[in-house]
């Protein structure tokens, strides 16, 4: 396997989920999808028309063996499904939506792929970024990977409600918005069924434990198998 790194610039069950959905979310800022080393990895060798995912680190394998991230399960799910068709991991910790887009038109050109899997966006909002450049940017990358003949495949975050109200429906309606205008295909939030369950987190309680990668691939199947080859 080819690899390659580049740094990055209790009261009640229900008060627990709480407090500890804010601790995840905000932890992130400091700490977590932020952290200034990340991985770039080439999950199987390059074929003709490969599943290019363009993420961060919760696409990465930050602090999980390698092998055991959901990108990886889906290559292993491929393998039996169908066997010529690869998967190139070009997830970067620390990457925000103007990093991806900067990127993407070299990743196109050098791999080809049929399907490109957009997530991206979560560190934008953690980051304080502007939201409209954000949206502009996961149009353009969406843009780019049609021009390439790829289908592309929007995979949405959101941010708790201490974040305030009115921000927390602008961010997750900005995925809504960029795919219903795009015509993408959406997956609305990446961590569905687990952001709120210590369970499924690494001992940061932050990143998504080995344990919760397969069921972020469940997350994502439904919409990538629709549009595989």
């Amino acid at each position: 396997m080819e690899e390659y790194s580049k740094p990055v610039a209790s009261g009640d069950d229900t008060h627990v989920r709480r407090l500890h959905r804010r601790k995840v979310f905000s932890a992130l800022v400091f700490g977590g999808i932020l952290v200034t080393c990340g991985s770039y990895t080439r999950v199987a060798a390059a074929a003709s028309g490969p599943v290019l995912v363009l993420g961060d680190s919760l696409s990465a394998e930050y602090g999980i063996a390698r092998g055991k991230g959901w990108v990886s399960l889906l290559q292993a799910r491929l393998a039996h499904r169908s066997p010529s068709l690869s998967v190139i991991n070009a997830s970067v910790s620390g990457e925000t939506t103007a990093g991806g887009r900067t990127r993407i038109a070299a990743l196109l050109e050098r791999h080809k792929p049929s399907v490109v899997v957009i997530e991206l966006g979560g560190n934008d909002a953690l980051r304080g970024l502007d939201l409209k450049r954000t949206e502009a940017n996961l149009r353009e990358m969406i843009v780019a990977s049609r021009s390439a003949g790829a289908r592309p495949l929007l995979v949405g975050m959101q941010v708790p409600p201490n974040y305030g109200r009115s921000y927390t429906q602008a961010f997750a309606a900005l995925f809504d918005e960029v795919a219903r205008s795009t015509g993408t295909p959406l997956v609305p939030f990446l961590l569905a069924g687990i952001a709120e369950d210590l369970a499924f987190f690494q001992d940061d309680q932050i990143h998504p434990n080995e344990r919760a990668q397969p069921l972020m691939l469940d997350t994502v199947w439904p919409s990538l198998k629709t549009l595989l080859p």
